[in-house]
């Protein structure tokens, strides 16, 4: 890379040669220079209405495509906008780069416009926080970025930018006011100007000699052999075992296929949870969704891929007591999380997966016919039971019914991405993510308000796959803005708002608890015509015949170039009565 006229190049130059195709933003003049160079350098300026919108969308394009998603947003409020999607990364482990304009560093502390300590604000929620000071070190700081937030357990980097670095030398001699020394008439002026004088010529120091830029590339943390060994005897030995696999298990794409094939020659039933939904495509004869804890209970041997023993096993209670553990994961303190395993395996697990197939072609497992049909019988007991549920008449629209019509109209190319708590929780026990990293959901935090963005970020990383959002009617309100960025952009997804009139997944314990539904009602809003307002095209669904002709004329309307929004109305449901998680 040769020398830059601005710090704004430099920063679009390292972003190319990192693979990054598209930057989301939302404008602010202490990032311009990032987005004018970014753009000129050929990459997507995708700016959104929201910061945290941008945050949400760069982790979405990381989680698909393996490369860490880059946000750039403006300072002060822009960046203390982006805290809860940033925090969401950290707890869903999605390597990201947060690229935060700051005021210029000879200002700091001055009272300038945004000027706050943002570096105190991020650190507790990522995995580096720093600054740059000066305009040679922002290629090896951002370098370094990419590289913090891929290795080990990934996660998100913050990097601040103040201002005068990323423009040219001249354009903030202006802005600092530098005078000629002809113009310099007293002494104040004197000692001013020779203090910036040589502040400046710090910060731009070096900046004349070429810079090259490489591609990061970090090592994947491999099982030791040992540790390998001694889970596979426990696997071998195994008469009713299960594998959970969690979000890390896809954190790298490439080896998704292989992954694959490894859990076939394996033949060991799978659970699968988080980004891992859709490994197994919609049918496979290893792949078990319902009555996991029942499972769990009477298996001999649970191997936890990625998946730590928090609320979601009831902090290790789900697994039963004298039943055998391994703990495989990329961080060895969530690997031991609430109960002790018999194995715990510092690694990732699609390393450790390749590791143990690889003893299997040695000695055949299983082949767990016995179980592999209690498990399958339990499977189809309870889709039944759904099945039943969804016939069921109601008012308006059965929730389970319009979960079960939209699984009918996915195509085997597209995007689930969740959004929002009762009908979003019911549609994960319906809808069937066709293939792998085709289910986006916010992860560990239950952060409400993912949902354009990931919708945003999928499009862009997967532009001929079919995006549809699953909304609750409470979330769709933090991010129903945004169909004017994807109308505005040309992003065709598609959403489907279950719409029952309130914060059901609240109400529903509250109401039984505590006998009052304060704080969880809402109306029955046009959230269609809203969408149609911003440029989209709007549907409202009141009966549960409508539903596929309805989502029929949706998919037609996005491959035409619109984004949709369909507005279910919602009857109620007992289907996740106390199922509330804390």
């Amino acid at each position: 890379m040769s020398s830059q006229s601005n710090g704004g190049e430099r920063v679009a130059e390292v972003l190319v040669r990192q693979g990054v195709r598209a930057l989301f933003t939302l404008c602010g003049g202490h990032i311009s220079p990032i987005l004018v160079s970014a753009k000129h350098r050929g990459l997507r300026i995708v700016d959104v209405r929201d910061e945290a919108t941008a945050v949400f969308a760069a982790d979405a394009t990381a989680r698909l495509t393996g490369i860490p998603g880059v946000a750039a947003v403006t300072a002060g409020p822009g960046v203390t906008n982006t805290i809860t999607a940033v925090k969401n990364a950290q707890l869903a482990q999605s390597p990201l780069i947060l690229l935060g304009g700051a005021t210029a560093t000879v200002l700091r502390g001055r009272g300038a416009l945004q000027d706050i300590d943002q570096l105190a604000l991020f650190a507790p929620h990522v995995k580096w926080a720093t600054t740059v000071s000066r305009v040679r070190n922002l290629v090896p700081v951002l370098e370094r970025a990419f590289r913090v937030a891929l290795k080990g357990v990934p996660g998100p980097v913050f990097v601040e930018l103040p201002v005068d670095l990323l423009y040219s030398e001249e354009t903030v001699r202006q802005f600092y006011g530098a005078k000629s020394s002809g113009d310099i008439k007293t002494l104040p002026d004197l000692a001013i100007q020779g203090y910036l004088r040589a502040h400046l010529a710090a910060v731009f120091a070096g900046t004349g000699s070429k810079v090259v830029s490489e591609r990061v590339t970090v090592e994947t943390e491999q099982p030791t052999a040992r540790a390998v060994s001694r889970a596979f005897k426990l696997v071998s030995a195994a008469q009713r075992p299960v594998f959970l696999l969690g979000s890390q298990v896809t954190m790298n794409p490439h080896s998704v296929a292989r992954t694959v094939e490894n859990l076939e020659r394996l033949g060991v039933p799978v659970f699968l949870s988080g980004m891992t939904r859709g490994l197994l495509g919609p049918q496979h004869s290893l792949w078990f969704r319902h009555q996991r804890a029942q499972a769990l209970k009477e298996a001999d041997l649970v191997v936890l891929a990625g998946v730590p023993c928090d609320f979601r096993l009831n902090y290790g209670r789900q697994i039963g007591a004298r039943t055998k553990v391994v703990a495989v994961n990329r961080s060895r303190d969530d690997a031991r999380k609430n109960r002790r395993p018999d194995v715990l395996i510092g690694a990732d697990p699609a390393a450790f997966l390749d590791a143990l197939a690889s003893c299997a072609t040695d000695k055949r497992l299983g082949p767990y016919t016995t179980w592999l049909a209690t498990l399958r019988k339990r499977d189809e007991g309870r889709e039944e039971q759904i099945s039943q549920e969804a016939a069921a008449k109601s008012e308006l629209v059965n929730p389970l019914a319009a979960c079960r019509a939209l699984d009918e109209v996915l195509d085997d190319d597209s995007v689930l991405v969740a959004d929002g708590g009762d009908f979003v929780a019911t549609a994960s026990y319906i809808t069937r993510p066709r293939r792998p990293l085709s289910w986006l959901d916010p992860g560990v935090f239950g952060t409400l308000g993912v949902g354009a963005g990931f919708a945003l970020g999928a499009k862009v990383a997967r532009p001929e796959s079919e995006v549809w959002i699953v909304y609750g009617d409470g979330s769709v309100g933090y991010s129903l803005m945004e169909f004017d960025t994807f109308a505005r952009l040309g992003v065709p997804v598609i959403a489907v708002v279950g719409n029952d009139a309130g914060w059901t997944q609240i109400a529903r314990d509250q109401v039984v608890l505590l006998g009052d539904d304060v704080g969880t009602v809402l109306a029955r809003t046009d959230y269609h015509r809203v969408a149609e307002a911003l440029g989209g095209k709007g549907f409202l669904v009141t009966s549960a015949d409508a539903l596929v002709p309805t989502f029929r004329s949706a998919k037609a309307a996005a491959r035409e170039g619109h984004p949709v929004l369909i507005n279910i109305h919602l009857g109620k449901s007992e289907f996740r009565k106390g199922s509330i998680s804390m």
